[in-house]
């Protein structure tokens, strides 16, 4: 990964700011659950600036969109099955490190150019420490970064990921846990209000008729509105790897 290049771009936009005004604040945002409709899938690869795909190895669609998406210029991720989530590439508390291992590969051929990942549901295996730390180790090998959808309050995938130097960030908003047009608009409302109060906030959404529409009308809209939306991992680079007060202290991962 180019730290280098994403850092110094950063300084050079804090300096610009520094002789203007304050800078924006940034949202970074990872669409999940791609690679099963073509349809929705071609939205989400329209909608302007640096989304990130996260896509599900065990979908019809996945090889095709993660080839789509790199050659848009898009971030590709895979988005890896976690217990309570089944299928051929879902890990469970049980397997062993080798299982764990095979399924990421096979799950990785499924999804190419995939620079990171983040867990698809995962609430009883975020939890599970040594699988954690082994899989943060491994993406540290592999030159890929993680970001931890914490879809539950015990998971210790991010603070693994940091005792590892592992390029890394942790969901602060999801836009449609309730999909009501009316619900997600106030998650991204909260967005760009957690966006101004810390500086930055990440946002996970997936491919819901409201969360789409919602999202081709406001984010043509945000350098109007005070706010960048950025890559995710340029977020890694502007964060280094620091919890937010929501997930830690002292900018320590609980």
């Amino acid at each position: 990964m180019r730290w280098g290049t994403w850092l110094l771009a950063l300084w050079l936009g804090a300096t610009a700011a520094g002789a203007w005004g304050a800078p924006p604040a940034r949202l970074a945002l990872v669409i999940d659950d791609l690679g099963q409709t073509p349809a929705r899938d071609r939205r989400v690869l329209a909608l302007p600036g640096p989304v990130a795909l996260s896509i599900l190895p065990d979908t019809p669609h996945s090889r095709e969109l993660a080839e789509a998406a790199h050659a848009a210029g898009k971030t590709v991720m895979l988005h890896l099955p976690m217990d309570p989530a089944t299928g051929p590439y879902a890990w469970h508390p049980e397997l062993s490190t080798g299982e764990l291992e095979k399924r990421l590969d096979a799950a990785l051929r499924q999804v190419p150019h995939a620079r990171g990942l983040n867990n698809h549901m995962g609430s009883r295996m975020t939890a599970q420490r040594p699988a954690m730390a082994w899989l943060m180790q491994r993406l540290q090998q592999d030159h890929r970064f993680f970001i931890d959808s914490r879809t539950s309050a015990a998971t210790v995938a991010a603070a693994e990921a940091q005792k590892a130097g592992l390029a890394s960030l942790s969901r602060d908003i999801f836009l449609d846990d309730d999909q009501s047009p009316t619900a997600v608009a106030a998650q991204f409302d909260e967005a760009l209000k957690l966006a101004r109060q810390q500086g930055s906030a990440l946002m996970i959404g997936h491919p819901h008729p409201a969360t789409l529409e919602l999202l081709e009308r406001e984010l043509p809209r945000l350098k109007e509105r005070g706010f960048e939306l950025i890559d995710v991992e340029m977020l890694i680079a502007l964060r280094g790897n620091r919890a937010m007060a929501a997930h830690g202290k002292a900018g320590t991962y609980r």
